[in-house]
């Protein structure tokens, strides 16, 4: 072996390292008999059991899970529109203003925006009455926010790198411009479509400075919940939550990928 082959293989190695051994590092210590979480005290399960009987912990997963389900779905909605407008709509007016409309979220500070939404659900709140109290629905709307601009973009990409000449022939043969969009257009981009969706479910699984600002009380999300036990000391159980988000989220992308691998075959 050479000493170019030994120096890519070791690079590859530590990066994977570098990666994956924090999240093994969890995932043992989850199974941690310690009331310690830093000091290993024997092989035990107890801490599922803790979590599994702990109703805080278990309401904030469920908001967090319901949360990045509804967001998730509706930027992929209407950051698929986005990426349709930028992509084949050509030069049309206001067209940059609506571009960088889309592109602002993804380089704003995510303090900037909590607080320019944080103050926008206050203003609508004395104007209309809504929201009621912020929770569910604010916290949606904030994530969904600066999802769908990541979802624009992914879209976007596909359809710049798409050849048009199947949409035209299509048209060419009778088919209308909203029948084109379904049959040949969205199954096209639909693997952009997964992969936004599946980007959009993280980030908002994940966000933690938005959601403090546009929650309320009895709102916490599960990195809200999680932010305030590590200023206390991290207790074996965050370790047990988190090895079930990592088996969840290792099942999610391994299907995402047979789903994708398998409409990429001929």
């Amino acid at each position: 072996m050479s000493s170019k082959s030994r120096f890519i293989i070791s690079t590859l190695a530590f990066g994977y390292a570098f990666l994956y051994l924090p999240l093994l590092l969890v995932v043992l210590y989850s199974f941690n008999d310690s009331s310690i979480a830093t000091i290993w005290g024997g092989f035990s399960t107890r801490w599922y059991g803790e979590l599994l009987q702990n109703d805080l912990i278990l309401d904030a997963a469920l908001l967090s899970l319901k949360v990045a389900v509804t967001s998730a779905t509706a930027a992929t909605l209407f950051g698929t529109m986005a990426g349709l407008a930028l992509a084949r709509f050509g030069r049309f007016k206001g067209r940059t203003l609506f571009s960088g409309m889309i592109s602002s979220p993804m380089v704003m500070p995510e303090v900037i925006t909590g607080l320019s939404l944080l103050l926008l659900f206050v203003t609508l709140q004395q104007f209309t009455g809504w929201p009621g109290q912020r929770g569910f629905s604010t916290i949606t709307i904030a994530h969904t926010t600066f999802s769908m601009a990541y979802v624009a973009i992914i879209v976007q990409s596909r359809l710049l790198g798409m050849d048009e000449s199947l949409e035209e022939a299509a048209m060419d043969l009778g088919g209308k411009p909203l029948r084109v969009v379904f049959d040949i257009t969205l199954p096209l981009i639909a693997p952009a479509m997964v992969a936004g969706w599946l980007l959009s479910f993280t980030l908002s699984l994940d966000d933690l400075v938005i959601a403090s600002f546009v929650s309320g009380p009895g709102s916490t999300t599960l990195p809200m919940y999680i932010f305030s036990k590590v200023k206390l000391g991290v207790s074996p159980d965050i370790n047990a939550l988190a090895t079930l988000i990592i088996v969840a989220v290792s099942t999610g992308v391994a299907l995402a990928w047979l789903i994708m691998r398998r409409s990429a075959r001929p």
